[in-house]
């Protein structure tokens, strides 16, 4: 039976699912966002980005208390870590910020369906409640944005316990003694350093010879040795095989180099990437495409599938799986839908690891460049060059800046140190704009301020980078 009518339905409300609802709404459409959760704001809200951010906040300042404040003539007595509290207090800051979306929807007068949303028909959706019970809502327009999910390693199955997703890992009720990462990728060295920093003997598992495969090389080389100074172990070139219990602790298998090995811990946490929720929905039926690989719906430069009235965004299609681009999709979407050609561009969405020092990006890597055979030139400036990096004791990194090699356009953009997620902003504004390396570096930056060696480097493309 179809209960109600809407202009557009939404599957989804995480980052991508409820801005869309939120847009669509400011532009005068009736719309309802159907959501499996009990809360709003997906993955990235309850068991991703947000709770994650919170720990490593934390983790940070212990850090901070336990080993850098004397450098500061502040003398503290050891400080201890409380895990409930810290648990608590990342559990407070994703309900506040739950309320604060249920609020938006609720001003901008947005219809909210818990349950597990289904296509039926090309302006049908089918809505299953938690009692299995069903019911039906009509639309013009369906946005899906139904995100993704950890990926698993069927070798080493999850059993929430002792082989642990992300999800699970921001909620240990006690540091665990030993602890095994399997995967180098973000989420596996973010989840790593908080554990490491409260207390873990945390060793890493890569099946490939580097971490962070997909970032620049040298600014991921350069993260990885200051994770190293701080305590994370890297096992490079190691396959996992597979893992069994052992009392109270999960002993983890593998090969590497034709000889066997094996890591036993208190809890494996597998991080080797996302896949998306594109499985059940029933779009094939209706001639969407989904690609048997990726598990990536087909989409058009404008989010709309092969069914026009059906638009997929987010983690659900190609591009970096990310919060804000699925934001940025979001709001494309919603304004496509009344004829709009609202495009967004994959290479000026920036990338950030939440480490300390971070790491963050925009634009092409030299990899990248040279697979091209897009002829560049190189801009550097260390963080120890630069005063207020000095004054915070937070010396470690660069900022690389890559240009063309005759239009001195910037090309990409990579910071490893401290606030790195706050500075590529800039950088993001100024590929967006197409702008030049010179264009930087004759904009005035304050002083002291760590922004400056975004600068200093824009002008080390020329070599006339004046602190070093």
């Amino acid at each position: 039976m179809v209960i109600e009518s809407f202009d557009v339905a939404i599957i989804g409300g995480g980052p991508g699912g409820y801005v869309a609802a939120i847009r669509a709404s400011q532009l005068g459409l009736k719309v309802a966002c159907i959501e499996k959760r009990e809360t709003l704001g997906g993955t990235c809200l309850n068991v991703g980005c947000i709770p994650s951010k919170a720990l490593l906040e934390s983790s940070e300042l212990f850090l901070q208390a336990s080993k850098h404040f004397e450098n500061h003539g502040i003398i503290v007595s050891k400080p201890q870590i409380d895990v409930p509290a810290m648990i608590a207090r990342k559990d407070k800051i994703v309900k506040g910020l739950g309320d604060g979306i249920s609020s938006l929807f609720k001003k901008n007068k947005i219809t909210r369906i818990v349950g597990l949303g289904n296509v039926i028909a090309t302006n049908r959706v089918e809505v299953t409640d938690k009692t299995g019970a069903k019911s039906e809502i009509e639309a013009k327009f369906i946005i899906i944005a139904t995100g993704s999910e950890p990926a698993s390693l069927p070798c080493l199955p999850m059993d929430g316990e002792f082989v642990v997703s992300s999800a699970e890992a921001l909620c240990f009720k006690s540091v665990p003694k030993d602890l095994v990462v399997v995967g180098a990728g973000y989420i596996g060295l973010e989840m790593g350093s908080v554990w490491t920093r409260l207390g873990s003997n945390v060793q890493v598992l890569e099946f490939l010879p580097k971490a962070l495969p997909l970032s620049d090389s040298e600014s991921a080389s350069l993260l990885q040795r200051s994770l190293e100074k701080q305590g994370l172990n890297f096992n490079f070139d190691t396959k996992v095989t597979g893992g069994k219990r052992k009392g109270n602790q999960i002993v983890i298998d593998c090969e590497k180099s034709g000889q066997k090995l094996q890591f036993k811990a208190d809890k494996a946490l597998v991080c080797v990437g996302r896949k998306p929720n594109s499985l059940g929905l029933g779009i094939e039926a209706l001639g969407i495409e989904v690609d048997p690989k990726t598990g990536q719906i087909k989409v058009d430069q404008y989010l709309r599938t092969a069914v026009p009235n059906i638009f997929a965004i987010g983690d659900l299609v190609a591009g970096p799986m990310l919060a804000h681009k699925a934001e940025e999709e979001g709001v494309a979407a919603a304004e496509n839908i009344l004829g709009g050609k609202t495009t967004v561009n994959h290479d000026t969405i920036p990338s950030v690891i939440y480490t300390w020092p971070e790491l963050s990006s925009v634009g092409k890597t030299e990899e990248q460049l040279k697979e091209a055979n897009i002829a560049y030139k190189i801009g550097k400036f260390p963080f120890i060059a630069n005063s207020r990096a000095r004054t915070m004791g937070e010396t470690e990194g660069m900022v690389k800046i890559l240009a063309h090699e005759k239009t001195d356009r910037i090309l990409g953009v990579h910071i490893v140190g401290p606030r790195a997620s706050d500075m590529i902003a800039e950088a993001v504004a100024w590929v967006e704009m197409q702008a030049s390396a010179e264009d930087i570096a004759k904009t005035c930056h304050a002083h002291p301020t760590l922004s400056e060696a975004f600068k200093e480097a824009a002008m080390a493309v020329d070599k006339k980078a004046i602190h070093i």
